[in-house]
């Protein structure tokens, strides 16, 4: 690990442009569970019971019973962990520009991003699905089950659920960024689900370094990251963190 971390510190400080993807496992410190894979979300709930819109859609007081109040309660102990920590001192640094994450539930934010493009939503804003109006869910009323807004629509999360699309604009905002950066950290993602998968693969084919920061390999591995520092997310950015300020 210490040559790749030395590597990866060499090719941060020469670059221009550094662009971070992140997936679930770099909130697991964080104790929230991925949604896929050992110990997931999914192995609890059938996500086309309790996450497709139509299920919401069709039984919203069921899935907010089930799932979303699970989720409220997960999120909302959840404190940004060292990994978090270490990719907002990177854009302290002026180092890292912009983070495209999958996760949901805010944490670059509050370790001190500033620009993060979520993919799929935000758990911590709610929207009325008749009126459309947004309410925190940290001040959310969940006395009624599921939680209406004064016009008496239900509200949703801002995630996306199965069955919705991804807004085209953030989309188009993670493709640009993957194309103009020259070095992307890629950072907890099993990389199997797509578009977000094919967001390395747009900055390989543009001439980026992909820096894979995985505990075990992913299709990404083989095809498309340039070298892989094999660890938590956690460790490794404060070693990453540690060889930077030491070579600055």
């Amino acid at each position: 690990m210490k040559d790749f971390i030395y590597k990866a510190a060499k090719d941060i400080l020469t670059a221009k442009y550094v662009v971070a993807l992140t997936g679930a496992g770099i909130s697991v410190a964080s104790g929230i569970p991925p949604f896929r894979g050992k110990g997931g979300l999914w192995e609890k709930f059938d996500p086309m019971e309790y996450a497709h819109i139509d299920a919401f859609r069709r039984d919203p007081e069921k899935v907010w019973n089930v799932l979303i109040m699970e989720m409220k309660g997960i999120f909302d102990k959840a404190k940004p962990n060292d990994a978090h920590k270490g990719l907002a001192k990177l854009e302290g640094l002026g180092i890292l520009k912009t983070i495209i994450t999958q996760n949901v539930d805010g944490l670059h934010q509050l370790a001190g991003n500033t620009d993060v493009i979520e993919f799929h939503g935000n758990f911590a804003w709610q929207r009325c699905m008749a009126c459309e109006k947004r309410c925190s869910t940290a001040n959310l009323d969940i006395s009624q089950i599921p939680p209406r807004c004064e016009c008496g629509g239900i509200y949703k999360p801002e995630c996306v659920f199965f069955g919705e699309m991804i807004s085209p604009h953030l989309l188009w905002r993670s493709k640009k960024v993957a194309s103009a950066c020259d070095v992307m950290l890629v950072i907890g993602t099993s990389a199997l689900i797509q578009p977000a998968a094919s967001i390395p693969v747009i900055a390989k084919e543009a001439g980026a370094i992909v820096i894979e920061v995985n505990p075990e390999k992913t299709p990404l591995s083989h095809d498309t990251s340039d070298y892989m520092i094999k660890g938590k997310a956690g460790e490794v950015l404060n070693r990453l963190l540690a060889e930077i300020e030491q070579t600055k």
